[in-house]
């Protein structure tokens, strides 16, 4: 049997060398300390009498089965050393707790953690405590059993994260959205604990790899595409450099339509760097603006001076309106309608926004003897007359007949050939009074 170990002196700071304090499982960064226990509190003797007892001769002993001895108290009386071992309890639940914990809010620290649960349910077997040793022993268990699922699911993690960086670096194409989730990838990746190492070290090698590539791939898409740009902004260079050169012309409809080409070779360029593309804009449209300016300035001068035009062209129209009178004589409204055209004419331009008003004025009175001279040419048209002659003919010959069956006694038959007589009447009509229309 061992030698039983001495007990502490009072007022002593005991520790224990084997087991980690606290701050050492928490590390630097502690985590958010549990909630205050609420069960029993081990420093009280009759709470940790529950647990031990101390003989006679000093010997501390915690309940079995099997019950064992688990060092001396000879430095106070039994409650205080019953308080001493119970608050060494403590200790460790506490340090268990904050493992528990820890898994929780830190699983990245999983192998840290796992191995200080494995050290300490280990160490319950020989510890110097009083307390509920196997609730400890089941609770480490169970943290335990907990970090294996965090390992397993970070290792299957670890396995999708590649996947899905190898598929990033064989297809991705949206090259701000994909470069931002091949670095989440990663950062998520460092989140991730435990695993075997030859494995880790294996994906970590695929998902480096698929990075590489696709940084390659990403540096030379924008390569190319400088590149690219480049050729845009050369051309534009050119564009804007034959903009300029024509913005002061006066060959105005000649040099719209040239502009407009221009506009058209500017829309088909592409895009260069934006600040390029920008400038280049800014100077194409002013040379544009300073043309369009100009001629807008000599279309209103235009229109200044062609108002008279149309005050003059009105007074013709009226005064003509009704001298042009083809029912009067075809021959004479003809002749007056072109002596109106040959003012009309001379007189000159009218402000733009009115020569369509213009044209539909004169159209009318134009229109009036087109129309009257068609009307006339359809009623004495041969092919017309003939046409009603015919259908004449024909209505008289079926009447004709019609009487030749009356006379015979066969009423059925006249009554036939006066409807069919009738018909053709009607036709005959119908193209007599198209011809007058």
């Amino acid at each position: 049997m061992n030698a039983p170990k001495p007990g502490p002196r009072p007022g002593q700071n005991v520790s224990t060398s084997k087991r980690p304090t606290p701050a050492t499982v928490a590390g630097a960064a502690s985590p958010t300390a549990p909630a205050a226990a609420t069960g029993p509190d081990y420093a009280d003797p009759q709470v940790a009498a529950k647990f031990g007892r101390i003989d006679d001769d000093g010997a501390v002993w915690l309940t079995g089965p099997p019950e064992r001895q688990i060092g001396v108290w000879q430095a106070g009386t039994p409650e205080e050393g019953l308080a001493h071992f119970g608050r060494r309890y403590a200790d460790v639940a506490t340090e268990v707790g904050l493992l528990d914990a820890r898994l929780e809010s830190h699983p990245e620290e999983v192998e840290r953690i796992s191995a200080d649960a494995t050290r300490i349910q280990e160490s319950l077997p020989t510890a110097d405590i009083l307390g509920d040793v196997p609730a400890l022993d089941t609770r480490l268990a169970g943290i335990l059993e907990r970090a294996g699922k965090v390992v397993s699911q970070a290792a299957q993690r670890r396995e999708e994260l590649t996947v899905e960086a190898e598929r990033i670096a064989a297809e991705g194409e949206n090259w701000k959205a994909d470069g931002d989730r091949m670095r989440a990838i990663v950062d998520e990746w460092r989140t991730l604990g435990g695993g075997e190492r030859v494995v880790n070290d294996a994906l970590w090698k695929r998902i480096r790899t698929a990075r590489e590539s696709f940084n390659q791939r990403r540096g030379a898409h924008f390569a190319d595409l400088d590149k690219q740009r480049g050729a845009v902004k050369r051309r534009k260079q050119d564009l804007v450099a034959r903009a300029v050169a024509m913005q002061d012309s006066t060959d105005w409809n000649e040099t719209a339509r040239a502009y407009r080409d221009l506009m058209g070779e500017w829309k088909a360029a592409g895009r260069a760097q934006r600040a390029d593309d920008d400038r280049l804009w800014a100077q194409f449209r002013a040379a544009q603006d300073h043309f369009f300016g100009a001629k807008d300035a000599d279309n209103r001068r235009k229109d200044a001076e062609f108002e008279d035009n149309a005050v003059a062209k009105q007074a013709l129209l009226d005064e003509y309106d009704a001298k042009i009178d083809p029912e009067s004589g075809l021959d004479r409204a003809r002749e007056v309608l072109r002596e109106l055209q040959e003012k009309f004419d001379e007189i000159g331009f009218v402000p733009r926004a009115r020569v369509r008003e213009f044209d539909e004025k004169i159209g009318v009175l134009e229109s009036r003897v087109a129309d009257f001279a068609e009307q006339q040419w359809r009623r004495t048209d041969p092919e017309v007359e003939a046409r009603v002659a015919q259908f004449q003919a024909k209505v008289d010959q079926l009447r004709s007949s019609a009487e030749d069956a009356e006379k015979a006694g066969r009423a059925k038959k006249a009554a036939e050939l006066r409807d069919q007589a009738d018909q053709w009447a009607e036709w005959a009509e119908t193209a007599a009074q198209a011809a007058e229309d």
